[in-house]
């Protein structure tokens, strides 16, 4: 087969990729939190810690899977609205296609924390990860449609460089400039003073509103490894190789970085961002050679079905208790396994329920887009 016609396809290994990511977060990551959480041997209490996030200072294996998907979010940019363009449709029309996306995300966000109930302003969290992804995917898109590959480069390091000089000589009021500690640092405090309704740590959001900024820098990046599939003319071990290696230098300045503008995914910092983006296109390097490349597929196919579905399995958890369901018909084999293997075993038949559902809708093929 042509090289052309390759790249062209739909790349196998994003949908896979974005599958194993949703994959922990149906509740496998789970089931290592809560089984190694019982263990006092080093070894268990390692693996638990990679399965919680950092409280603030710091780097986990659970850490990585949200700006993973977003680095996934912006690989596909490329293909879609790059796609859209060769066929001649203006940029004005996908300029509202990716606008709609963008507040669509937002608003299930918003849905997803707060349910449906309607509740007084004060009650409500609008900060999300939907709404993070929906804002970053928007803007992103936005950039991709309006500016050339330089420009693009650009943004990506004045935003990432603007924000460590903002958070490095500003601070909330009380604390001495350069304070990034959670009540002291100025996003937290740009939060508290800006967003209305309740933050999900009480004087920070997780998700909020200012380290959106840098979270376009995590979809742009994805937007560089997209570009560089689809356009560059090589050999396709060529792209895979020198996507391995742009994140070894990735994580490097990261480290660098590290020393005065620590990891932190609660600030979303501009470390963070190069070290999860940079693991994020090494993982996705990894799997573009086995798959596209080698072409060994069929042990991707229990990811593709989640991850052709991703939005809706994050979305179902609001409305299924998928662990109920599974109490509810495989309790007697949790007890037969006894403490503390029931939870796994539980926690595997909720994962099987869940993956069987999106099978079903992927016969049907029916799949959730915004």
């Amino acid at each position: 087969m042509a090289q052309q016609e390759i790249i062209s396809q739909r790349l196998y290994s994003l949908d896979t990729l974005r599958g194993f990511d949703m994959f922990w977060i149906m509740g496998f990551g789970h089931i290592f939190e809560t089984f190694a959480k019982d263990k006092s041997s080093p070894f268990w209490y390692f693996i638990y810690t990679q399965f919680t996030h950092t409280i603030w200072d710091g780097f986990t294996f659970w850490d990585l899977i949200f700006p993973l998907f977003m680095f996934m979010v912006g690989v596909s940019i490329p293909f879609s609205l790059g796609k859209s363009l060769d066929k001649g449709i203006p940029r004005s029309q996908l300029l509202k296609k990716v606008i709609r996306r963008g507040i669509i995300l937002i608003l299930l966000g918003i849905v997803y924390n707060n349910g449906l109930m309607l509740k007084p302003i004060s009650d409500i969290r609008f900060p999300s990860v939907l709404g993070k992804i929906g804002a970053s995917y928007m803007f992103a898109g936005i950039l991709y449609l309006y500016t050339g590959k330089r420009a693009q480069w650009i943004w990506f390091w004045g935003i990432l460089i603007s924000y460590w000089l903002l958070l490095k000589f500003t601070s909330a009021p009380g604390f001495p400039p350069g304070d990034l500690s959670e009540p002291g640092n100025f996003m937290s405090y740009f939060d508290r003073s800006v967003l209305p309704g309740k933050l999900s740590r009480g004087i920070h959001d997780t998700v909020g509103l200012l380290c959106t900024v840098t979270g376009i820098c995590t979809v742009l990046f994805g937007v560089f490894a997209g570009n560089f599939l689809k356009n560059y003319k090589s050999s396709q071990l060529f792209k895979a190789k020198w996507l391995a290696i742009a994140g070894l230098i990735s994580i490097a300045i990261a480290f660098i970085w590290n020393m005065d503008f620590p990891f932190n995914k609660n600030l979303w910092s501009s470390s963070f961002v190069l070290l999860t983006s940079g693991m994020s296109i090494i993982l996705f390097s990894v799997f573009y050679y086995i798959i596209d490349i080698r072409g060994w597929k069929k042990w991707t196919f229990f990811f593709r079905v989640i991850g052709v579905n991703s939005i809706l399995t994050y979305m179902s958890e609001i409305f299924i208790d998928w662990r109920y369901t599974a109490n509810a018909f495989f309790k007697w084999l949790g007890q037969l396994f006894g403490e503390p293997y029931d939870i796994v075993v539980l926690g595997l038949c909720a994962i099987a329920i869940q993956w069987l559902f999106l099978y079903f809708l992927y016969k049907k093929k029916i799949f959730f887009k915004v």
